[in-house]
């Protein structure tokens, strides 16, 4: 199916036949992504009686209980209610679905002290024209597959510097997508400075604001502008598993 949509003036064109997703899927089993300690996802068939919800064991259907913790399985979206004092639900905070976005590949800088970060300076570098973006998805480098089943927890993985998010803010991106666990480093004693540069909060709140962490990025998709089709589901809470979708797409000239 091809699309003809108008982004702040300007006319793209798009195939929705070909999508891409870049969401790490969900599974049970030890070879899934996981961070911050959190329960690996399970899902077992409920046992009522005689009965079974698992056609592999002799049921009549599947039907099976899932135990997920979004923050730490997989590829997620939040909103600021992950850090808010007050209910912030994901559902009232994401309304539209649809965005122009950037894909850009990233080094991290090594410190001294061994962490590996994202700098303003990056941003500034990599992403000089922010006009009509709605949308930012950063790839950091080297990008090995290992991404999809890799164990985070005690790692101390790479984050972002809090000035590259209010970096963000500042040039009105609504929604980061990032292949890490976390934009804020993994042990910070509870300050998650990038979460709140980000979302600026409590003082100048982005509530239509959202981070979607986890997600991968295969490498035959390149740098460049896309269409991003968002999807959630209708969870009423600050995070929920996600599958972001992106579509190449053509600027028409007129």
């Amino acid at each position: 199916m091809q699309v003809i949509i108008k982004i702040n003036g300007c006319e793209y064109e798009a195939d929705l036949n070909k999508p891409r997703p870049i969401s790490i899927p969900l599974h049970d089993g030890y070879y899934q992504a996981n961070a911050f300690f959190a329960p690996f996802l399970q899902m077992e068939p409920v046992v009522l009686g005689n009965f079974i919800g698992d056609t592999s064991k002799g049921g009549s259907v599947n039907f099976k209980n899932v135990m997920i913790n979004p923050h730490g399985n997989g590829t997620h979206t939040e909103c600021v209610g992950h850090i808010a004092k007050e209910q912030i639900y994901l559902t009232e905070c994401l309304t539209i679905y649809t965005f122009l976005a950037r894909l850009v590949s990233v080094y991290p800088t090594l410190l001294d002290n061994g962490d590996r970060i994202i700098t303003r300076a990056h941003l500034e570098t990599l992403v000089a024209d922010t006009t009509g973006m709605e949308a930012l998805i950063l790839r950091t480098l080297p990008n090995s597959p290992d991404k999809t089943k890799k164990h985070y927890s005690g790692t101390n993985p790479t984050y972002m510097e809090k000035e590259a998010a209010a970096w963000l803010a500042e040039n009105k991106i609504l929604h980061l997508l990032i292949d890490l666990p976390s934009i804020d480093r993994e042990e910070d004693g509870g300050v998650l400075a990038a979460h709140h540069s980000f979302w600026k909060y409590p003082e100048d709140t982005r509530r239509n604001a959202t981070i979607t962490e986890f997600v991968y990025v295969p490498d035959d998709i390149k740098d460049g502008i896309y269409l991003l089709q968002m999807q959630i589901t209708s969870l009423q809470m600050d995070a929920s598993p996600s599958m972001p979708v992106l579509y190449g797409i053509k600027k028409i000239d007129t």
